[in-house]
């Protein structure tokens, strides 16, 4: 017995804020806000996306579980940089140094750990383009419209300082996520 379900065309609509204004070359999507502009590649043949006045469409010409799936995950990436638009995603991390002080820099798109336990040599990262990161005191401030290169960003950042071997009750020296977007991790 087959319903009519599957016969369905999928769709949904993204309403955008005001101040957003959208343009679709091809499969690029491009989101322009007061504070900010967002791009991402929609590069899936089986789901169209459309541009029509201030909506976004996503359609799957059939109706199946994977192609649901597919339209509610564009649906959530949209949602996303359509809030990057108009406020950046900011990540909070903490600078624990317990056993050497640890002296923590940015310059020139390089993140520089200096004096990690005793360490003579500086541990580097480059920074991704699109993240803003800030140093103040013994907070680490990273801030993006794109909440995967906020993520990813303080990830990297929190990896630089990781150390393998220790017993991490004892070595809680490094650069810890304390807080991810208004989520408090304590």
């Amino acid at each position: 017995m087959t319903t009519g379900k599957k016969n369905k065309d999928l769709s949904i609509e993204i309403k955008l804020h005001e101040k957003i204004s959208a343009q679709l070359d091809g499969s690029l999507l491009t989101l322009k806000g007061p504070k900010d502009e967002t791009k991402r590649e929609f590069s899936d043949k089986g789901i169209k996306i459309e541009h029509k006045d201030n909506t976004i469409i996503l359609k799957a010409p059939k109706f199946s579980k994977m192609n649901k799936k597919r339209i509610k995950s564009y649906a959530a990436h949209i949602r996303n940089m359509a809030r990057g638009c108009m406020e950046a995603y900011k990540y909070t991390m903490k600078i624990c140094s317990g056993h050497f002080p640890m002296n923590v820099s940015v310059s020139n798109d390089q993140f520089i750990v200096k004096n990690f336990l005793g360490e003579k040599v500086p541990r580097t990262l480059k920074l991704k383009a699109g993240a803003s990161v800030k140093v103040e005191g013994n907070l680490v401030v990273v801030e993006s419209a794109s909440k995967e290169i906020a993520g990813q960003v303080s990830a990297d950042i929190e990896q630089l300082t990781r150390r393998t071997g220790y017993d991490g009750r004892i070595f809680q020296d490094g650069i810890w996520i304390i807080d991810k977007d208004g989520k408090g991790m304590q």
